[in-house]
């Protein structure tokens, strides 16, 4: 097995799950239609390609968090043609740092990935359009399966890994798998996850700082 390796990296970055109605929530990391949906717009495939999405869908994904960031709410006043104006809430996090992971034994799918992710056929960004990333995205190919090779140069402040499960380990389910971008129909599936806390690392969540927020 082989192992891509890119860097996810920026001022904001939005990752979102389960996003309902007016409220445009964001995932602790990096979700996997997230970074299939990056990896889709540099390999130039169109939003409607089914057997492409598939493809992509197959490879083993995981994170390492190097830096959790910290938690963002934005507004915005939606100014509808008829009716009252109302208010919509985005969130985002900032400043975070991630280390993405896919593995496959496909070791010439991830060199074609590797080289559209440096010239990218359509603009690459962090989860939405309005959180491109900095600094390259693509780091290099190991040859390491994923758990080893996001484990391998982990900084000091790296705090967790989150995996696709692995048949025989319990996970839980994110509805997060893409199988269509079609704007007329966006559609997802479930995958089992599983987290790791990486030795030494004490665990954080910045989703508290928005319970604290909600409740002050």
């Amino acid at each position: 097995m082989s192992t891509l390796l890119l860097r996810l990296a920026g001022p904001m970055q939005s990752w979102g799950t389960d996003s309902k109605f007016d409220v445009r929530r964001t995932g602790r990391e990096p979700s996997k239609s997230g970074v299939i949906g990056l990896v889709a717009a540099a390999l130039g495939i169109a939003r409607q390609d089914r057997q492409a999405l598939q493809t992509l869908n197959g490879l083993r994904f995981g994170v390492r968090v190097d830096h959790e960031g910290a938690l963002l709410r934005d507004f915005h006043t939606a100014r509808p043609e008829k009716g009252t104006p109302y208010v919509t809430y985005r969130y985002y996090l900032s400043d975070a740092e991630f280390v993405a992971g896919l593995e496959s034994d496909d070791r010439a799918l991830l060199a074609r990935i590797a080289q559209a992710l440096q010239a990218p056929a359509f603009p690459l960004y962090l989860g939405r359009r309005s959180c491109p990333p900095v600094g390259r995205v693509f780091l290099k190919i190991s040859d390491e399966p994923l758990e080893a090779a996001l484990c391998a140069d982990a900084p000091p402040g790296a705090t967790r890994l989150v995996l696709d499960a692995a048949a025989s380990e319990p996970g839980g389910l994110v509805r997060d798998v893409p199988l269509s971008f079609d704007p007329a129909r966006r559609e997802y599936t479930y995958r089992r996850v599983t987290e790791r806390v990486l030795h030494g690392a004490a665990e954080h969540d910045p989703m508290a700082e928005l319970e604290d927020a909600i409740c002050t």
